[in-house]
């Protein structure tokens, strides 16, 4: 009698074993493909219009910056940005050389690869852009050899801003 049960106890432990094991492998795989999900989602969410003037030179070299750091560019010759900035809400003072759209998020300016993948990380409530105003020497697409302290500014449409990040002695 003592071995029938010894017998049960270990069959009983076998299978809960095995349902266990079989349990955890179902859910590795879908960690994998939900990791893989992601993977794509970020890979769609880089995908980036740029609005340039056929002739500016330092929107060429942006928008090469952004290819080499993961981005699939899209670019968009026109004569006429102030159109497009101001279908997209860019105040005047967020204004600088070319326009560009992830999404439904703006990027005005020179912003950094990494500035951009970092907003993208954590987008901030209520904000439709970001913008490096004028074109700072140093930034992507204005490498000069000189180099500007300059800001990344985070705005809205109704006129608000705040530093996004800083750029300093880079």
């Amino acid at each position: 009698m003592k071995i029938k049960k010894l017998a049960l106890y270990s069959g009983v432990a076998a299978i809960v074993v095995s349902a266990g094991a079989t349990s955890l492998a179902i859910q590795a795989d879908q960690s994998a493909q939900t990791s893989a999900a992601l993977t794509t989602s970020k890979e769609i969410d880089q995908a980036i219009t740029i609005y340039k003037s056929p002739d500016c030179g330092c929107c060429q070299s942006w928008a090469e910056h952004l290819a080499a750091n993961g981005f699939e560019t899209r670019i968009v010759e026109t004569a006429n940005l102030n159109a497009i900035k101001q279908q997209h809400e860019v105040p005047r003072d967020m204004a600088s050389c070319h326009t560009a759209l992830i999404g439904d998020l703006v990027i005005e300016g020179h912003v950094p690869a990494n500035d951009i993948l970092a907003y993208l990380e954590d987008p901030q409530f209520n904000t439709v852009g970001l913008s490096v105003p004028g074109m700072p020497h140093g930034a992507p697409g204005m490498e000069t050899g000189r180099k500007d302290d300059y800001q990344v500014i985070a705005f809205n449409t109704n006129g608000q801003q705040r530093v996004f990040r800083e750029h300093k002695d880079y």
